[in-house]
Parts: structure tokens; sequence; C-alpha cells
């Protein structure tokens, strides 16, 4: 049996005064490191200001004054723009003609616009997402280490996923504008193969931690590799694997109203011009309208990840 030290004795003092020395030398540390970080940023931020005409500290105080001009002259008019009804203040200019640009259905229907460029932001971000599923699912086990014995495979696949996720969607999709042209084409491309790398790296990683006893089974009665992968390994991931697939569609609604503003289609190009010339209605619109997208696809992916989880996965234990 181990007998505890008295707690005036010598053993205790010392290890007390170790521990105060070692906290206070991990304070000091601590602080000399915020200090170093905080150091940087001011001489970096100082460097920038002088080495360009932005001259940030001087415009600092009309920090607002961007803001001001896009608030509309009417709230009525945000509505009047998000539904495509005329505003009693039309003047003729692009400021006000709510009404131009709504997208004819047939048969005297149509939808607005806004809502149409929203729906093709949307459907970017689906066919990017399930295109990166795909690509994701059919490479993660090739990257695997329990499910793939070789390593100049696991070697290749996992630095082609690298490069897949190593440049911004908007770079790529600057790339494929080129060969594609402008639109939504190069978006679903450039999202695409962006999503086939984040989620492969995702879903290999989750493989790695899977319980390899199915896997052992199926050897054991002589199943070829993409038997085991069927039914050994597939059946305990797939729930994580469409979790991580909604977590990626919320992501992609964004990057796609982000290439949008470049060209990609879809509403981001609608709101770049807007905030650019200074259309308080239609700006306003079109952030609710986004706001209101990314919140829904949000409470959806999440309803969806419950269900294929399980409850008990969200709940807090005390």
């Amino acid at each position: 049996m181990t007998t505890l030290a008295p707690a005036g004795s010598e053993t205790v003092r010392t290890v007390d005064a170790a521990w105060r020395r070692l906290a206070a030398q991990r304070r000091l540390y601590s602080i000399l490191g915020f200090g170093g970080l905080a150091l940087a940023l001011v001489l970096s931020m100082w460097f920038a200001d002088e080495s360009n005409a932005g001259h940030f500290w001087d415009r600092l105080p009309h920090l607002f004054d961007f803001l001001s001009w896009l608030i509309p002259h009417d709230w009525a008019d945000v509505p009047r723009a998000l539904f495509d009804l005329p505003s009693p203040a039309d003047n003729g200019t692009m400021e006000y003609n709510f009404p131009v640009g709504r997208a004819d259905i047939g048969a005297g229907f149509y939808i607005p616009e806004y809502f149409y460029l929203m729906l093709t932001t949307i459907n970017v971000a689906v066919v990017s997402t399930i295109i990166g599923f795909s690509g994701g699912l059919l490479l993660c086990f090739l990257a695997a280490r329990n499910m793939m014995p070789s390593a100049p495979v696991r070697f290749a696949v996992r630095r082609t996923m690298e490069i897949l996720r190593a440049f911004p969607e908007i770079v790529i999709a600057g790339l494929f504008a080129a060969v594609l042209s402008i639109g939504p084409v190069a978006a679903i491309v450039a999202v695409g193969l962006h999503t086939i790398g984040a989620l492969g790296k995702l879903y290999f990683e989750v493989i790695e931690n899977i319980d390899m006893k199915p896997d052992e089974g199926l050897k054991a009665v002589g199943a070829n590799w993409i038997e085991r992968v069927r039914f050994g390994a597939l059946p305990q991931v797939m729930p994580n694997f469409v979790s991580y697939a909604m977590l990626r569609l919320e992501i992609n609604v964004r990057a796609s109203t982000i290439i949008g503003a470049v060209g990609g289609g879809g509403i981001g190009e609608e709101l770049k011009l807007s905030i650019s010339r200074g259309f308080g209605a239609k700006t306003i619109a079109l952030i609710a309208l986004l706001l209101t997208t990314v919140v829904i696809v949000d409470q959806l992916s999440a309803y969806v990840r419950r269900k294929l989880v399980g409850d008990a996965a969200f709940l807090i234990h005390g």
C-alpha cells in the first residue's frame, strides 16, 4: 500500500514549489507568446498601411459610410425588390426596375428573379455536393490504412485529394472558366473538385477508426476486397458519410454564392452588382434571401444528420 505524505512534510512542500514554478513559467510563456503575436499583428498592419494607398487608419472613421449608402430610402421597396413588384419611386433606372428579370415558367406563371437566381445557386451547391460525395466515396477506401495495404496506392490517392482541396474554389473556377466559359458549369466543376478533396480526407479518417472485426470475418470466409468494403466497412461509416455530406452542402451554398460573384452565375453575381452600384433595396432583399436560405439548409441538414446518427448522439450527458 502507498501512504500519503503529511500535509506539512518536506515532500509536499517540494512538489508544491515545483508546481508553482512550472505554473509561473507557463504563464510567462503564454504572456510572451500573446504579446509577440499582438506585436506582429500591429507591425504587419502598419507595414501594409504604409506599403499601399489604402491608408487604413486615415479611413477608419469612415468605416460605416458604405453601409449608410445601402440603406433604402423606402423599406417597403425591399419586399417589392424580392417579389418583383413595381415601386412608386421607379424613375426608369436600374435601381428600381424590380419587375424586370422575372423568370417565366409558362401558363402565365413566373418566378421572381431573385428566387430563380437562388435556385441556380442551390442547384450548383447540390450538384457539386453529389459530385464530391461520389468522388470522395470512391477514393476514401483507397486512402485508408486499414483497408488499403498498398502504401504507393495510399500515397497517390492522398496526394490527389490534397491537390484537389489545396486551391480555393474561386481559383479553380477561374481556371475552368477559360475552358468552359463563365457560368454555373464552371462553378459546379470547381466546387465539386474541391468537395472531393475535402470529403475524401474526412471519409478515410472515419474509415481508419472503424471496428475491423466484420472485415476479419469476411476475410475468413474468402470475401474479396470489394465485398469487404461493401459489407464490412460501408455499413459502419455511411451515417457519418452522409452527415459530412450534408455539412458540406451548407458550405457549398456559400461557396457557390462567392463564385457567382465572379461570374459563376446565381445570386452571387446579382449581389455583387447591387452592392457595387449602391442599390440599397435590392441589396437588402438579396442578403435577406441568402440568409434565409442558409438557415433553411442548415436546419434541414441538421435534421437529416439527427435522423441518420440518432438522437442519442446529440444528448448532453451531465
